[in-house]
């Protein structure tokens, strides 16, 4: 028998009322600027934005200059502050969250992929055998983050009005879909999130409907 996909419901704002037809703008930061090109698992180290990054902040900051926002919500972290203040370009206030930041690491934070796996193989396949509900020892799983970043989105938009834009990490955008979506937090890397891409999420009395995912501009990048 094939399960019912769960009915995304409308949420109630802080004062008890549905939520208005509004349009909630989910954005990854810009591209980060590191030492060299290999694969680091980041997590919450505090990396400022890249040249790059800065470059697609501001094409974003163009690209939805049209876009009557409210406010804009970020991460304590450098690089989500940055994209957001360039984004918003002075137009709208930007708030800053630390429930926002992405997946805590823990010890694997700033090593390379190669590196965890050489050194901690029984841990690396462990993960790779329970994405969702691994913890990397003194981080959090991607569920723990789940929770914490859901709990963010939803007190966002309870306490906010109008349009808002949301800027966040690659892994809490992932788990942010997820939940919208009705996807289990295993299948989040099925789910792309380029360095400031655009996900457009549709809010009205009937629900959440998300109209697009991993929108990328030319000046975009992985």
């Amino acid at each position: 028998m094939t399960r019912p996909r769960p009915r995304l419901r409308a949420r109630r704002t802080a004062k008890g009322e549905s939520m208005e037809n509004r349009v909630l703008y989910l954005v990854r930061h810009g591209k980060i600027r590191q030492e060299d090109d290999q694969r680091r698992y980041i997590g919450q180290i505090d990396l400022p934005l890249a040249e790059e990054g800065r470059r697609q902040a501001d094409h974003l900051r163009r690209r939805m200059e049209h876009a009557e926002i409210g406010a804009a919500y970020c991460s304590d972290l450098t690089r989500s502050r940055e994209t957001a203040e360039i984004a918003a370009g002075g137009r709208f206030e930007v708030i800053v969250r630390q429930d926002l930041r992405e997946i805590s690491m823990g010890e694997w934070e700033g090593r390379t992929l190669g590196d965890v796996a050489r050194q901690f193989p029984q841990e690396y396949k462990a993960r790779g055998e329970d994405i969702a509900g691994f913890r990397v020892p003194g981080g959090e799983s991607f569920v723990e983050c789940a929770r914490r970043a859901v709990s963010a989105f939803e007190d966002i938009v309870a306490r906010s009005t109008g349009n808002v834009l949301i800027v966040g990490h690659a892994g809490v955008n992932r788990l942010l879909l997820c939940h919208l979506l009705g996807m289990p937090v295993a299948n989040l890397f099925r789910i792309g999130q380029d360095y400031s891409c655009l996900n457009i999420i549709q809010s009205s009395n009937s629900g959440y409907q998300v109209r697009l995912i991993n929108g990328r501009s030319r000046s975009g990048g992985r």
